[in-house]
């Protein structure tokens, strides 16, 4: 009997020293639940091992298709803080809120945050962008896909950051020094990037979907048009033959594609004037090559550049 108590006894202490310090030391003080793959990147970099960070929409799927399920209401159970792309875009979203009710992650509430307030906004619309979208389009207030210029990363993260330290006080300090250790970093990389693309600077382009206008701005690009002019709708016949005469009038090289679009007008397109169709990362997992914020920009400019260089030789 005494030898079973020994042995009864080492296993509690084993649990008690190994496995609870280990459980306490991993578990993340707070949860942090994105829209996209892209802001859960970015909040992962600001919080680090401080927060468990989960997206709503699956790495390789359509952010622009994305239909709820019951199970992302689950997701947002636990959530401490909330971060959307906003503008219409996750205008999916406001059902799950209305559903969940958790006043904390609410439009106004302390763990909420639009990460589009502060960004220079392209193709604003003419109405508020806090009203809801109800007809179904992503690019029905301003064009939503700001997270593609670099530059505007810092003002996402500051909205990330200010929201964990609303909600974690005590976390302030720690998210400071990793949301600077990201941002020079990105300030780095943000100056290759630019220098990477340089050469190509004004070059004209034409994408299939409107998906590009801030990338485009920040490497100074010429997006010249797009081949999809509404949602889900594919080109008429008329729209590629005045597409091929502009890109031939233009000497359009490349016509960028993503991930997600049909390829059959782009391509062609491609056949008709002789461009070549290049499929870029609209979003962190879209592309294999994509698994991080840096891995996005990285796959798209050196993929762009190494497009360009070989259709200019």
């Amino acid at each position: 009997m005494r030898g079973r108590r020994v042995l009864g006894v080492a296993i509690l202490s084993a649990i008690l020293l190994g496995s609870f310090p280990f459980a306490a030391a991993s578990a993340p003080r707070i949860y942090v639940v994105t829209t996209t793959t892209d802001l859960a990147s970015l909040a992962q970099a600001v919080t680090g091992e401080l927060a468990r960070v989960e997206s709503l929409i699956p790495p390789a799927v359509d952010p622009e298709a994305f239909e709820p399920r019951p199970s992302d209401l689950i997701k947002l159970k636990d959530a401490t803080v909330l971060v959307r792309v906003g503008l219409g875009f996750d205008h999916w979203l406001e059902k799950l809120l209305i559903l969940h009710a958790d006043p904390a992650v609410q439009r106004g509430g302390l763990g909420y945050v639009d990460a589009s307030i502060g960004i220079p906004l392209l193709e604003v619309k003419g109405r508020s962008i806090e009203v809801t979208r109800r007809d179904g389009h992503a690019h029905g207030l301003a064009n939503p896909h700001y997270w593609l210029d670099p530059n505007n990363v810092e003002i996402i993260t500051g909205g990330i950051a200010e929201a964990i330290i609303r909600v974690a006080p005590e976390l302030t300090q720690q998210i400071i020094v990793n949301r600077d250790r990201f941002l020079d970093r990105l300030r780095t990389r943000t100056a290759e990037w630019q220098q990477t693309l340089g050469p190509y600077r004004a070059v004209p382009l034409i994408a299939y979907h409107n998906t590009w206008p801030y990338f485009a701005r920040r490497f100074r690009l010429d997006l010249v048009d797009v081949v999809e002019i509404k949602e889900g709708v594919a080109p008429s016949p008329a729209r590629l033959a005045n597409l091929a005469a502009v890109i031939r009038e233009r000497m359009i090289r490349v016509i960028l594609l993503e991930p997600y679009e049909p390829e059959e007008a782009s391509q062609l397109l491609a056949r008709r004037t002789g461009a070549t169709v290049l499929r870029l990362a609209t979003s962190v997992g879209s592309r294999p090559e994509a698994t991080d914020y840096f891995a996005l920009l990285d796959y798209n400019v050196g993929a762009l550049a190494k497009a360009l260089a070989a259709v200019s030789n």
